[in-house]
């Protein structure tokens, strides 16, 4: 199997470099479409329940999801951000994986810019108004994911 963009004029040996880059490409297929999936299950399911947990418990759940999310999310993130990178440097900038790594860079932002703020607040206590701006500003995230998601699928094919 050998996905589109898998030269590598960094290495002396073709062949290896092939089979490496289809190795680090079906890595960040897998954590890409991992993560698709687990944020339309945030979005649809997890972050609107959040308004049927009562004030009394709020904290205690949030402060569950978050340790427990983070055992998932981190690894399979910076797995993601990884491999985009280094498709990234391989092929340029101006490629359709170096898209897909602008894609992964943009929902690190959007994780830090608009999700991580609206978790802060809600650390907190329970606000349906922040959790409506979560659930509204993690559309960012499951649109951005969706289209790397697409991307790859398209690269493979």
């Amino acid at each position: 199997m050998c996905y589109k963009g898998a030269k590598n004029t960094h290495y002396e040996n073709e062949s290896l470099a092939s089979m490496d880059l289809n190795i680090i490409f079906l890595i960040n297929f897998a954590s890409s479409l991992f993560m698709m999936g687990l944020i339309w299950t945030i979005q649809l399911v997890h972050y609107p329940s959040f308004h049927f947990i009562d004030e009394g418990n709020f904290n205690e759940f949030h402060a569950f999801h978050n340790q427990r999310i983070s055992v998932i999310v981190i690894p399979v993130m910076i797995t993601e951000l990884v491999t985009s990178g280094l498709l990234w440097w391989n092929e340029g900038f101006v490629s359709l994986n170096g898209i897909g790594f602008y894609l992964v860079f943009a929902i690190w932002l959007a994780t830090a810019f608009l999700s991580v703020p609206n978790h802060a607040k809600l650390a907190i206590g329970k606000n349906d108004s922040i959790i409506t701006s979560l659930v509204n500003t993690n559309w960012v995230r499951t649109v951005l994911w969706t289209l790397k998601v697409l991307l790859s699928f398209y690269i493979l094919i």
